[in-house]
């Protein structure tokens, strides 16, 4: 016992007590300085370094050191350097230096560096399985993210395009790069940014936006493979092809594929001479890039699905208006007519008369709506439409909508150009209809008619607008263009 006085047995409480510190403290820095401060103070060295390798574990970090760093090399024994192995792997090393009092380091200083770099191995593992639970944890919570931003309510979802740009300024964000971009294939070949989250400067933005990958770019074959695309330095790449690429360093080109699909890709960029993306990065960015993918298909299908009992109900207004509406008001017509011919006061009769005339136009109207209704929202709008459209452009200034009436097969008998000439004379006659109304009949009753069954003076078919104001007679416009 004599002879091991002061040996290691006399500091193992002082041991012990340094590693129940170490053990409980998360932050990795910190454990690293506090073991190689216990070097210093177990093995009586003046200085102790504690080397690793970085973030990406492919290279060695910084060292953690405590105590003035010895001016020259020390002689053999003058030092003590052990290894740091993580589950059998060579990871790093544990070295302290100057023994005080000018002497060497023994047995019991090595038994106790080595406990230390057991230590510090475990205080790497414990901290590098923390930092992937931690990221992971960021990556999945940052897909939920795009999955329910994707699948939101209508009044809070975006278009195709902004979704496309929810993916994007996600994945940047997650993956701490520079830019995020959503390539998607264009006609002519070759892969075009459609989205672009960046924090770069305006500039480099505007040079992004619908930017094209030349079909012959080998960041393309591989993309359409299904084979994500790594770099280290994207600028001097000779795989990139594109001028975009001297703007970037590290790259991460993810394929966006879903069930076994190619639907696009997703970039994210880091700046030139940032940090490379390390294998976790990469494995993660991947995995977000398929359910990325997943999720747009999945929130185009939902929007299908909506837009398809969008379809359904207008169809079913539709026929309601045509099978109840409009059988009503043409009984009420008949009856009404049946009225007229028997009324024995002309007043009556002229009465009865304006009120079958009105009637006739509300059922004209009505079948315009059913038409319209019919078309949907998504169709490419008939000319029907657009005269519909123009008249509800002008309800504001008439202060009540006007009334419209199609007489034949409007859009059977007008070609485009004959179209666009019809709603530019239309909208010119509402402009101009409303100052000829007296103030009295305000608001103002306009009555238009589209009548592709007209014919000429010569003889000719023609298709006639006549916007009228039965407030003033006098207020009339007629339009009319040859068959």
């Amino acid at each position: 016992m004599r002879a091991l006085a002061g040996g290691p047995i006399s500091r193992l409480p002082q041991l012990l007590e340094a590693m129940v510190t170490v053990g409980s403290d998360h932050d990795l820095r910190r454990a690293l300085d506090r073991i190689a401060e216990n070097a210093v103070a177990l093995t009586g060295a003046r200085h102790a370094a504690v080397s690793l390798p970085d973030e990406d574990g492919d290279g060695p970090g910084e060292p953690i050191t405590h105590g003035p760093s010895p001016a020259t090399e020390q002689p053999a024994g003058a030092f003590l350097e052990v290894p740091i192995r993580v589950q059998g792997k060579l990871f790093g090393t544990l070295r302290v230096t100057g023994k005080d009092g000018g002497g060497g380091f023994g047995d019991g200083d090595l038994h106790l560096v080595r406990v230390l770099a057991t230590q510090a191995g475990i205080a790497f593992s414990n901290a590098r399985t923390h930092a992937a639970a931690r990221q992971r944890r960021r990556w999945i919570d940052g897909t939920a993210s795009v999955t329910t931003a994707l699948l939101a309510e209508p009044d809070t979802r975006s278009t195709t395009p902004n979704a496309l740009t929810v993916v994007a300024e996600q994945g940047r964000d997650l993956a701490d790069a520079a830019t995020g971009a959503v390539l998607m294939p264009h006609p002519e070949g070759g892969m075009e940014i459609v989205a672009i989250s960046t924090v770069l400067s305006e500039a480099v933005r505007a040079e992004s936006e619908h930017a094209r990958i030349p079909p012959q770019s080998p960041s393309v074959h591989q993309i359409r493979a299904g084979l994500a695309v790594f770099s280290d330095d994207f600028g001097g790449d000779p795989r990139s092809i594109s001028p975009l690429s001297r703007h970037y360093g590290p790259m991460m080109l993810l394929p966006l594929r879903s069930s076994g699909r190619v639907l696009g890709a997703l970039a994210l960029c880091r700046r030139p001479g940032e940090r490379r993306f390390s294998h976790t990065e990469r494995t993660l960015g991947t995995q977000f890039a398929a359910q990325a993918a997943v999720a747009l298909v999945l929130a185009d299908r939902h929007r299908d699905r909506e837009q398809l009992a969008v379809f359904e109900d207008r169809d079913r207004i539709a026929r309601d208006l045509h099978d109840l509406v409009i059988q009503r008001l043409f009984a009420t017509g008949m009856l009404l007519e049946t009225a007229r011919r028997k009324a024995q006061l002309p007043e009556v009769a002229e009465g009865v008369g304006r009120a079958v005339d009105e009637l006739d136009a509300t059922i004209q109207e009505i079948r315009s709506a059913i038409i319209a209704l019919q078309q949907g929202p998504a169709a490419v709008p008939g000319l029907r439409s657009r005269v519909l459209r123009e008249a509800d452009a002008a309800t504001p200034v008439l202060g009540s909508r006007p009334s419209v009436q199609f007489v034949g097969p409007v859009e059977a008998r007008l070609d485009d150009e004959g179209g666009r000439e019809l709603l530019a004379a239309l909208a010119k006659a509402l402009a101009e209809a409303a100052p000829s109304v007296p103030a009295a009949a305000r608001p103002a009753r306009i009555e238009v008619v589209v009548d592709a069954l007209a014919t000429l003076p010569d003889g000719r078919p023609a298709v006639r607008l006549t916007v009228s104001v039965p407030a003033a007679p006098e207020a009339l416009t007629v339009w009319e263009r040859p068959l």
